[in-house]
């Protein structure tokens, strides 16, 4: 298959048919390198892991569900070095190209899995969501993407950045194909429970870039005329740059109890996005690390009340659209916070959360999100099935 878009790693240009019947019979799709596929090595986004590490012996289990589902895997795609940014820049394989916003990043860290779908090369691809990784993507790129509910599909066969927030995500420009590999993926078919009130989320909307509100605001209008009017609700009383701050602490620490140790061993050349990242996670205070923990389950606790009954929280999936390839390193960092106050809600509670691609600004497109409680996968994919699929994005200009 060619590539105008540098969205497939070179050693991952590989074809696999699935089953030749199933509910997603005929079906091309792409995985993130961090998934393991049979006899490929994963790269994981940088060359020397890349040249440490042998072949994987088997397929992941969520690549392995989607072949017995009848799709056809064609290659493993680009992803920023160790899934840890939301940027979408690789040092080694380059920037895929976002057809949807020209000189623009297509957001990280599952880069290529976002633009081959974006851009028309496949119509499904696996990526993860740890902090945003899918549904940033998603935003910058006009596609459909969904990070589950934390713990709702396995991780096995798939390098872990953060465990206690990496999902297995996945992406498609059909809601009708989002909603039905995601009932592949979570192996649930079952209906969905009772819907509750729609609540719109002020201090996330807060974050988000004047015209990015102004964008999704005819979105808004039609969800509501959908699901009810909204209900505004400050989501955290401590503030979403404190939950930025939890959120950053905990994963850094696990990133570094993850990674630290192959790093320092290996001494990998490394990117200047991720350089920075890894020295300040290398630093954390334990004393801090256990802080911000015993925060979370707060956080959670306050969460599932929030959402409980069924409710819905409307948020933008990004505070902008996506930010320009030649942006400084400073300019991508301050966007990168500016994100995290946003996804560290869906993050931090282990909650399913849906990005809609329905908004739209010069730039390019942004998305709107809806989250569930933990467990109402279902029900947002029951809605991106049904009433919200006719929903559409502006036409572009």
């Amino acid at each position: 298959m060619d590539d105008p878009l540098g969205a497939f790693v070179p050693h991952g240009r590989i074809e696999i048919s699935g089953r030749a019947a199933g509910p997603l019979a005929g079906v091309s799709f792409a995985a993130k390198d961090i998934f393991d596929v049979a006899g490929t090595v994963t790269g994981c986004g940088n060359l020397d892991w890349l040249a440490s590490h042998g072949a994987a012996e088997r397929h992941a289990p969520a690549v392995q569900m989607l072949l017995d589902a009848g799709t056809r895997l064609v290659g493993k795609t680009v992803t920023e070095e160790l899934a840890f940014s939301a940027v979408g820049i690789n040092p080694h394989y380059g920037t895929p190209r976002n057809v949807a916003a020209p000189g623009r990043v297509p957001g990280g860290s599952s880069s290529g899995s976002a633009a081959a779908v974006g851009g028309g090369l496949v119509e499904l691809a696996l990526g993860s969501d740890t902090g945003g990784s899918v549904r940033v993507p998603a935003s910058y790129n006009g596609i459909y993407g969904m990070r589950p509910s934390h713990g709702r599909i396995s991780l096995a066969g798939v390098m872990p950045l953060a465990p206690s927030f990496d999902t297995v995500g996945w992406f498609a420009r059909d809601p009708q194909l989002l909603a039905t590999a995601g009932r592949v993926l979570l192996d649930d078919w079952i209906s969905a429970p009772a819907r509750g009130q729609l609540l719109l989320a002020e201090d996330a909307f807060e974050r988000a870039d004047s015209a990015v509100r102004a964008a999704l605001r005819p979105a808004i209008r039609a969800l509501e005329e959908v699901l009810g009017e909204a209900r505004p609700v400050t989501v955290s009383a401590a503030g979403l740059d404190r939950w930025h701050e939890v959120f950053r602490t905990i994963q850094g620490a696990e990133a570094w109890a993850t990674h630290g140790a192959w790093i320092e061993q290996e001494k990998p050349r490394i990117g200047p996005l991720l350089v920075e990242r890894l020295r300040l996670a290398a630093r954390l205070r334990a004393e801090d690390v256990a802080a911000a923990r015993a925060e979370r389950a707060g956080i959670q606790a306050q969460l599932d009340r929030l959402l409980g009954d069924g409710a819905l929280l409307l948020l933008p999936s990004a505070p902008c659209a996506a930010p320009r390839i030649d942006a400084d390193l400073a300019e991508h960092e301050r966007i990168r916070a500016q994100v995290i106050g946003i996804t560290a809600i869906a993050s931090l509670g282990g909650l399913p959360q849906v990005s809609l691609p329905l908004g739209r600004l010069p730039e390019g497109p942004v998305g709107l999100s809806l989250a569930a409680g933990h467990g109402g996968d279902a029900l947002l994919l029951d809605l991106v099935a049904g009433p919200l699929g006719g929903l559409r994005q502006p036409a572009a200009g």
